[in-house]
């Protein structure tokens, strides 16, 4: 097998809102959209992140068509997780959750987009840093 393109795809309850918001903080640009449907990606993202709205006759399996992206966090690992925290407040994101930093030499925030999707960024220590 050879895999040629990856894909994240949410259901949302309001496509416009989450593309906006990717798109305004996080620099994805749009790839591709019609209906119900936006398709956004960065060269460096390694993979498209698509927000489908919730309900679409179009979504298989269509028993959970209805289903939100309740309980997933698209993660983002950064180089300098302290610019990423400062900048998204400049930028009035509310922080979800502030920076933690694991044991295992996590470091990591969370902000959430407009229909609940977590977007975590995280940076990968090698000593730790006070929290």
């Amino acid at each position: 097998m050879e895999i040629t393109a990856s894909a994240i795809s949410l259901n949302v309850d309001d496509v416009t809102a989450s593309a906006t918001f990717i798109k305004q903080h996080f620099d994805f640009k749009e790839e591709m959209s019609a209906e119900g449907f936006v398709s956004l990606s960065r060269p460096d993202a390694g993979f498209n992140l698509i927000f489908l709205q919730t309900g679409l006759k179009s979504f298989k399996p269509a028993h959970l068509r209805g289903h939100r992206a309740d309980g997933l966090l698209v993660v983002f690992v950064v180089d300098d997780i302290d610019r990423e925290y400062t900048r998204l407040q400049s930028e009035g994101v509310t922080i979800t959750t502030p920076i933690e930093t694991e044991p295992w030499g996590e470091r990591f925030f969370q902000v959430t987009d407009p229909n609940g999707v977590v977007l975590q960024l995280v940076q990968w220590i090698t000593e730790q840093v006070a929290s």
